[in-house]
């Protein structure tokens, strides 16, 4: 059986603990590799390996930095296929959105190699005489990032090539559901000619984690997953005085207004809520139809969805792949099952689905739910599945009240040919990122992607500028030199004359 162990210091690591964990392809339920489970002591010497390597990584220049960098794109860029082929065969989502993860990613990376415009400071000469004020910014040291399951390539990029790339030394530590991809991308970051112990992987579970939030060589923490993970993270790596930045869960919402193109919202609504299984933080899990509009939206949609082709990962023709774990597709079809006793209308029911051929594998079909209630479980619980609520409101301000009463803030969209019911939406909605007519408004790599209430702690959003501040900190400089001219004129006691 294939081995997944540690990528410290720019090799391979074997685990040490004695402990794995197991490893399995969700389209055939088998258990196909283990993946070593570091101890706390493992975590110590990789932090160890990276103060160390931060010594000379630290005081690099730029040139050097993004020269690895721009080397390291070329390098993911021509691994695609390989990258996308690792998360499939772990995590379970079909190839074409494997290979859209490491795009997402790779922007974060080009990001990075553009850092020598980012880390400019600031400069005010002659703020009194012959005194000048300078701003820099300066790596943490050590930093660490814990990732979730759902993108084990993207979400990883969304931190470490920053990080790197300000200077810092990077300890990830992946979700032990499908760790490959993340050791894949660290072999050819050294490839690249990332000096060792620059960016390493260390593989774990909960032992793992507290080390990491415990430990004091670790500056500064980011983490994407759900959000009690994420107030744990916050509320425990905060107290040991490191700078965290923890994005959580969501429950995201479509409001779909009587004049939108309903074509189009269905189709987007299908996209958002069903691709990758739904396993993702950005997916529409509850659309918002508003008047009379409902009951030919979720047609449309339920039109759209029994057409969505469900089969392994790495068959072309299959346009949604199984979910991570037989657990998870278990808690998942709870939901649903107990739908219609909490007032809903189960238009689609998916639990039960299998694939032939491969009934072993973790499969659910989709499923959407109609005249959801804002108090059942399926709406307040973030599901993470291919599950859809329809809710009703009569008006454009009975939808947003109902949007903005949720506890999650992450992502939200608008569909509406209304300019300024649109205008309204964006200024009003309590979320950090909005679609007008995008029901996924994920942001590019230059702006940052973070979320409001309970979907973030911590005051950072991810990558953009935003991760840039957050991977380095400010330094403010205050110089005076004497004109040669002059001769020296003592001590002066006295507060700083300014002016």
């Amino acid at each position: 059986m294939k081995t997944v162990n540690h990528w410290i210091g720019g090799k391979t690591v074997e685990g040490a603990s004695g402990n794995y964990g197991p490893v399995t392809d969700p389209a055939t339920g088998d258990v196909t590799t283990q993946v070593a489970l570091a101890s706390a002591d493992e975590v110590d010497a990789a932090v160890r390996v990276a103060q160390e390597a931060f010594q000379s990584w630290g005081q690099s220049s730029l040139a050097a930095r993004t020269k690895v960098l721009f080397a390291y794109r070329a390098l993911l860029d021509a691994n695609r296929d390989a990258i996308a082929e690792l998360i499939t065969a772990e995590h379970g989502k079909v190839h074409s959105d494997a290979l859209g993860e490491v795009a997402r990613g790779l922007e974060i990376v080009e990001l990075a190699c553009g850092i020598t415009t980012q880390l400019k400071g600031e400069l005010s000469t002659s703020v009194s005489s012959r005194v000048d004020v300078s701003s820099i910014r300066q790596p943490l040291g050590v930093v660490a990032g814990i990732t979730p399951f759902n993108f084990p390539a993207m979400v990883p990029m969304w931190m470490f090539p920053l990080a790197v790339a300000c200077g810092n030394t990077f300890i990830l530590k992946p979700s032990e559901k499908d760790p490959s991809a993340a050791n894949k991308l660290a072999e050819l970051a050294t490839e690249a000619g990332l000096p060792a112990g620059v960016l390493n992987v260390v593989h774990g579970d909960k032992v793992a984690v507290d080390a990491l939030l415990a430990h004091p060589g670790i500056a500064a923490v980011s983490f994407v997953g759900s959000t009690p993970i994420a107030r744990h993270i916050h509320t425990t790596a905060s107290a040991n005085g490191k700078r965290v930045q923890a994005l959580g869960g969501a429950k995201n919402h479509m409001l779909v207004l009587p004049d939108a193109d309903l074509d189009a919202a269905a189709d987007a609504a299908v996209s958002a809520a069903y691709g990758s299984a739904g396993e993702r933080c950005m997916a529409i899990s509850a659309v918002v139809a508003v008047g009379s509009i409902g009951d030919t939206l979720v047609e449309k949609i339920r039109e759209r969805a029994e057409k969505i082709k469900i089969g392994p990962g790495n068959d072309p023709t299959s346009e949604m792949g199984p979910l991570i774990t037989a657990a998870h597709r278990d808690k998942v079809a709870s939901y649903v099952k107990g739908a219609a006793d909490q007032g809903a209308d189960v238009v689609l029911d998916g639990t039960g689905y299998t694939v032939g051929g491969f009934e072993k594998g973790h499969w659910i079909g989709l499923s959407l739910l109609d005249n959801v209630k804002t108090d059942s479980d399926a709406y307040r619980d973030e599901i993470f599945g291919p599950v859809l609520c329809v809710l009703r409101a009569e008006t454009y301000e009975e939808g947003v009240a109902l949007i903005n009463a949720s506890p999650f803030g992450n992502g939200t969209a608008i569909f509406t040919r209304d300019g300024g019911a649109a205008r309204r939406f964006q200024l009003e909605i309590e979320a950090g990122m909005v679609g007008v007519n995008v029901p996924i408004p994920v942001p590019v790599g230059y702006h940052s992607f973070g979320g409001w209430k309970d979907s973030l702690f911590g005051d950072h959003h991810i990558y953009g500028n935003d991760g840039i501040h957050f991977y380095t900190r400010g330094k403010v400089v205050t110089t005076r030199w004497p004109d040669p001219s002059e001769a020296p004129v003592g001590v002066d006691l006295g507060f700083p004359r300014n002016h």
